[in-house]
């Protein structure tokens, strides 16, 4: 069945827009690591500035233990990295893309319909 809205050619671009499985995988992982409203607050704290465990925790009003398990998943995920200064580990973004990732989705949920 046609569409009267598609052209010819039209499939065969649309097939090579479509990333390779493997990146499809990492693409749905990494989006899913934003799922997770505390993992998003923590990256908000990060996108201020750069925080000890400590710090976000008092901020988010939550336990260290348990922002130390959000931290190893947003580790793992290369969302954020730490460094160690001293006994403590300072937490930062890891790079200028999740804060444009971050800022995108907040532009796109506050548009209004």
């Amino acid at each position: 069945m046609k569409c009267k809205h598609t052209g010819e050619g039209t499939n065969a671009e649309i097939k090579r827009a479509i990333p390779q499985e493997n990146v499809i995988y990492s693409l749905s992982d990494l989006f899913k690591v934003f799922g997770d409203s505390t993992r998003v607050k923590i990256l908000s704290c990060l996108q201020v500035k750069n925080l000890c465990v400590y710090q976000i925790a008092e901020a988010l009003d939550m336990s260290m233990s348990a922002v130390s398990h959000q931290l190893r998943v947003l580790r793992t995920a290369k969302l954020v990295k730490g460094k160690k200064d001293g006994k403590e580990v300072v937490y930062s973004l890891d790079d200028d893309h999740i804060s444009m990732i971050m800022e995108c989705g907040l532009a796109h949920v506050n548009e209004k319909s």
